[in-house]
């Protein structure tokens, strides 16, 4: 590492903390977000191999604790697979509601510091700390003050990158995972970019690093060297451009804090392709329970419920209805969702997955609403606001509705997967 550049991990540091002036981006990354929150409640597992994501033969890993990246289990794989690549792995479901409170209460850290705050998902964000600098201190001490109370607050761990741009900023994070801190200096960004490899840059896919492969341009430092007009004509005009000013760390994008969720949604890839529309129905309900639990986490309605059929032969369609007033009740999104299923003219068609998803998001107000279906004046919305707070104390499988409990045999929908947009 080069002398310019700190990495910071807990305890004494040598020498003396890099020179941080101009490096206001932080860039601020959660470590194995989803494992991190789990093992809150399992504290025993601990340094063994965990695992998250669906446990059926079509579930994929949602996350991965670096004890099982080091077997090359990483997220998006089939699980089938990270089972036999690491076969002693501590497998859980996913907990989408959990991982939205955690993430909540984190970006009230970042909000704290500074309201120019960028999410980029659930478990990582941008922000701008020029104008927190007079009243908290320097940049690298921010950063270091953010790591202790989210450690403090939420007892997880996150990784810091500091820099100038948000692209610098967003490598250094990475290069120092996890539990660090790293200060990339604006006269070292070359340094510290030039010896890595051209994947690293952002808009370098499969193909476009077989392309500069086959050029001989392995390391961001040879690809700077190579004129604009070069890397346009092997590139294009536009990627060319791009990944030339990249390469010497010139990246003009600021912080843009309001990215709010464009809609969420949760979705099941079932064992076995079904055709039964009860069956359907059921998990329908119980994806329509999560996406109202995390609309509600997140202090969001929308207007618009989507559902997503997946048929046998990977052909999908979708549909979508968009309600008077926003909504944030599992019963509406439910019912929705049933009839738009019934709509599409699919009840007797072999489906592999089904989603449900909510878009056109807005903070969910307490300003005068007309009834959610068939609702009387108390009813559905403090019915499910107390599940929720009986989930916050003993978990979202704590209260379900009755036709989605598991029957004897155990036969029954399993845990899919989540997203935010």
């Amino acid at each position: 590492m080069s002398r310019k550049q700190q990495l910071h991990r807990p305890g004494p540091q040598p020498g003396p903390p890099a020179d941080d002036t101009g490096c206001a981006i932080l860039h601020v990354d959660m470590d194995a977000f989803y494992v991190s929150v789990e093992l809150l409640e399992r504290p025993d597992l601990r340094g063994r191999p965990v695992i998250v994501g669906g446990a059926g033969a079509r579930g994929v890993v949602s996350a991965a604790s670096y004890e099982a990246r080091t077997f090359g289990v990483h997220s998006a794989m089939p699980m089938s697979r990270a089972r036999r690549l690491c076969p002693a792995a501590v497998v859980l479901p996913v907990s989408p509601e959990k991982y939205a409170r955690v993430s909540a209460a984190v970006f009230e850290i970042f909000r704290s510091v500074t309201p120019l705050v960028e999410p980029l998902s659930l478990d990582e964000a941008f922000l701008d700390v020029a104008g927190a600098v007079r009243r908290l201190g320097r940049p690298a001490h921010i950063a270091r003050m953010i790591r202790e109370q989210v450690h403090a607050q939420q007892g997880i761990t996150c990784s810091v990158g500091v820099a100038g741009t948000k692209f610098v900023a967003k490598l250094a994070s990475t290069r120092c995972k996890p539990d660090g801190l790293l200060v990339v200096p604006a006269d070292g960004v070359e340094d510290f970019l030039h010896p890595l490899p051209v994947a690293a840059l952002w808009g370098v896919g499969e193909r476009t690093e077989q392309t500069l492969t086959r050029l001989g341009l392995r390391t961001v430092g040879q690809l700077a060297q190579v004129p604009l007009a070069t890397l346009q004509r092997e590139l294009g005009t536009a990627s060319g451009a791009h990944l030339h000013e990249l390469s010497w760390g010139r990246d003009p994008r600021r912080v843009e804090p309001h990215t709010p969720d464009k809609s969420i949604g949760a979705e099941e890839t079932f064992d076995t392709d079904i055709d039964d529309p009860e069956v359907i129905r059921r998990e329908l309900l119980r994806l329509a329970e999560r996406v109202g639990a995390r609309l509600r986490a997140s202090g969001n309605a929308g207007r618009t419920v989507s559902v997503k059929l997946r048929m046998a032969d990977f052909k999908t369609i979708t549909r979508a209805r968009t309600l008077r007033e926003p909504t944030d009740l599992a019963r509406v999104i439910y019912i929705t969702a049933c009839e738009l299923y019934e709509g599409a003219g699919l009840e007797r068609v072999r489906l592999r997955l089904v989603g449900v998803r909510v878009e056109n998001l807005g903070p969910a107000g307490e300003a005068p609403r007309q009834l959610a279906l068939d609702e009387p004046e108390t009813g559905w919305r403090e019915a499910e606001r107390a599940i929720d707070r009986v989930a916050d104390r003993f978990g979202r499988g704590a209260v379900r509705p009755a036709a989605l409990v598991r029957p004897a045999d155990g036969r029954g929908p399993r845990d899919g997967g989540d997203d935010r947009r």
